[in-house]
């Protein structure tokens, strides 16, 4: 299997995840089409860390999902669509639900609507592990039930069946990918682990953080980005929903621990009531079940201590480079 040749667009590509994944599509030999959400400081996000030589041989264009006319036109021309443009954050779904309506719904379907219009060959549509909720039992495999804890899950497993409505009711040759918690190197310090690293770094060994009980299933990007590209051409994949995750949960205060540990002390942890969600809300434990995805050749191989010491490594960098990325725009 491989993306050599083939002319793929990655919405959210200016994220986390995506950035990634259009630097190994490229590094592959794909033609890729990169949509970063159309912004007027004109930025590219995360894709300013990609190697120049891989920059410059991406397509960046900025857009919308929200609007189907942009989204039509970006999907023109691509036989392959990885959709990961989504709202994220869980506490600004509280205080803007339609806002993630708009984006996480509404804009899968323009990206249905378009993938099926322009004939696309492959559809990978991102899902998430919130979409379960708290485990009712674990590990949680593909027939878990799904539970709205927050607007975002909510607007989540709306844009995971309208994707499972287009593939029965229009035969779209889509996947959903259901990773759970990702990390590595670029992402957003407002996730769990680069926020213990960046505060221990940069606070003297403090960290404030919200509760320390919650267990998460963490996967480095570099697995997560393998996950995807093998299953965006499994022919068994289509149509169906495949969990991405390493069947190991760790709670916040383990996370702690391990930071602490590759940073070589103690840190000093005190609550930040800011980051408590509320109690109905709070998922508490996700761990996967993954042994569809393994059975499908998904080996991930990146250890979370190891995974960890690579995000010390880019945080520690990261304010340097960014003085000198930050000139790189559309």
């Amino acid at each position: 299997m491989s993306w050599k040749g083939r002319s793929v667009l990655v919405t959210g590509a200016g994220g986390f995840i995506g950035s990634h994944l259009v630097e190994t599509l490229q590094l592959e030999g794909a033609r890729v089409r990169a949509l970063v959400h159309y912004n007027a400081q004109g930025s590219i996000g995360n894709l300013r860390y990609l190697p120049p030589g891989v920059r410059q041989s991406v397509e960046i264009v900025a857009g919308d999902v929200r609007d189907p006319f942009a989204v039509r036109a970006h999907v023109s021309g691509m036989d392959s669509v990885f959709h990961l443009a989504a709202l994220i954050g869980i506490p600004y779904s509280y205080v803007a639900p339609a806002s993630y309506v708009a984006t996480n719904i509404n804009g899968t379907l323009n990206i249905l609507e378009a993938a099926r219009a322009e004939g696309c060959e492959r559809i990978v549509i991102t899902s998430t592990s919130e979409t379960y909720g708290t485990a009712q039992y674990t590990p949680i495999d593909e027939r878990h039930p799904l539970v709205g804890q927050s607007p975002y899950s909510a607007s989540k497993i709306g844009a995971d069946q309208l994707g499972i409505s287009y593939h029965r009711a229009f035969e779209l040759p889509l996947r959903i990918v259901r990773p759970f918690n990702t990390f590595g190197p670029r992402q957003s310090e407002r996730a769990i682990i680069p926020t213990i690293i960046s505060q221990a770094l940069h606070g003297n060994g403090i960290v404030h953080l919200g509760s320390l009980d919650p267990k998460r299933d963490l996967t480095f990007v570099r697995d997560t980005i393998g996950g995807f590209l093998l299953l965006g051409e499994h022919p068994e994949a289509v149509g169906t929903v495949t969990n991405l995750g390493m069947g190991e949960a760790r709670s916040v205060r383990e996370m702690v621990e391990a930071v602490g540990k590759a940073l070589g002390r103690t840190l000093d942890v005190r609550l930040d009531t800011k980051r408590v969600r509320p109690e109905q809300s709070e998922v508490q434990l996700l761990c996967a079940d993954a042994r569809k995805a393994r059975s499908l050749g998904w080996s991930p191989s990146v250890t979370f201590e190891d995974g960890i010491a690579e995000v010390v490594s880019f945080l520690r960098e990261s304010r340097a480079q960014d003085s000198v990325a930050g000139q790189y725009r559309i």
